[in-house]
């Protein structure tokens, strides 16, 4: 496979337009239409990027989603706090509305890629927490400008593809989150390249089940059952939660072992659990954690997402966090710089470990420059 193009080769850049494709897809909180950010690691994640170019003369054009506004303006959406912090960090740097005010963007229209590159002499990727979809920003401006990978995608690439390709092992895929049906593909691709799994969240009730046991109103994709006993009887140990903290029937807090009455719902993975876990970790030499262990959002079901997050922070091992709900958790138990890497991207980092491409960085490699 081709190598995606940095920065440098995009050459002199003095007084070129730069289109940088950015995710300033922050958390806000706030009425519509005064809302303020929370946390604006994002926008300073792009940073250096903006800097190599702006410090060699160009004038930087940033573009961006955020939310799910469905195609049309809506001031819950707005860039206008994202601007206003943009031009402290990065003064003069000029930021597009949210590009998923315009239905050409999810539907990569080319009309609207020719408005976009409208001006534009040449195009940075470094979103990778987009990279993983084929629209209008991510794959339309390369097929006709010069481009390149900012520094923040470069370095996702770089991680995740010596994580993929050649793991220090033991190497351990800790994986969470509610839905197993999410996650199936992934777990398929690492198979053949991780040495354990351990599975937690709601998506372990899925494999419990596989396994015989009751689940009782426990979140399970029944259709999945199938595929789980599968991945179970395959060639790589699939560690699951031996006790479960949730709610019994009356809703009330209760640990269970791994048969959960009718009516009881599982919410957290048990003490047991979070201890067995902990010693798989810490024996680990590359650890890859996706997904929560339980919702951890609720202080009565946080331990055992905690004592992971500990864990993944306290090893020896190499450890890289993909995004979504498992950066939030680090970051909730203030663990976040205790991890070699923070991927920005979820989806986007389940995807690459899966695949080893995403669209974005296909379409850098298509550019008029890389080819």
């Amino acid at each position: 496979m081709s190598r995606v193009p940095s920065l440098e080769d995009l050459g002199d850049v003095s007084g070129k337009r730069v289109l940088v494709r950015t995710d300033f897809n922050v958390p806000m909180e706030g009425p519509d239409d005064a809302r303020t950010i929370t946390d604006d690691f994002r926008i300073r994640a792009a940073l250096p990027t903006i800097e190599y170019l702006t410090s060699r003369g160009a004038h930087v054009v940033c573009a961006s989603h955020l939310g799910r506004p469905k195609g049309s303006p809506n001031a819950k959406y707005s860039m206008a706090p994202v601007r206003a912090r943009l031009a402290e960090l990065a003064p003069g740097v000029e930021l597009l509305e949210n590009l998923r005010f315009n239905p050409g963007e999810e539907g990569n229209d080319p009309l609207f890629v020719n408005q976009l590159i409208q001006g534009i002499d040449m195009y940075v990727d470094d979103a990778f927490g987009a990279a993983h979809r084929s629209h209008a920003s991510i794959v339309g401006p390369s097929l006709t400008l010069p481009s390149a990978a900012g520094r923040l995608l470069q370095r996702e690439v770089d991680v995740l593809g010596d994580l993929r390709e050649k793991p220090k092992r033991p190497f351990v895929a800790v994986l969470g989150g509610a839905k197993v049906s999410d996650k199936i593909g992934v777990i398929e691709a690492l198979q053949q390249r991780v040495d354990a799994f351990i599975i937690g969240g709601g998506m372990c009730f899925t494999f419990l089940a596989a396994q015989g046991y009751p689940v009782g109103n426990s979140i399970c994709e029944r259709d999945q059952i199938d595929i789980c006993k599968q991945l179970l009887s395959g060639p790589v140990p699939i560690h699951l939660p031996e006790d479960i903290i949730g709610l019994d029937a009356q809703g009330v807090y209760q640990t269970f072992g791994v048969r959960l009455p009718d009516g009881a719902k599982g919410l957290d993975i048990g003490p047991g659990s979070a201890a067995a876990f902990t010693d798989i970790i810490m024996d680990a030499r590359s650890v890859f954690w996706n997904g929560p262990m339980g919702m951890f959002e609720d202080p009565r079901f946080a331990s055992g997402t905690k004592t992971v997050a500990q864990a993944v922070a306290d090893t020896k091992a190499f450890t890289v966090v993909g995004g979504g709900d498992s950066a939030a958790a680090l970051a909730q138990f203030k663990l976040d710089d205790d991890v070699d890497h923070v991927s920005t991207g979820g989806g986007a980092s389940l995807e690459f470990l899966e695949l080893g491409d995403l669209p974005g960085l296909a379409a850098l490699r298509g550019a008029p420059n890389a080819r």
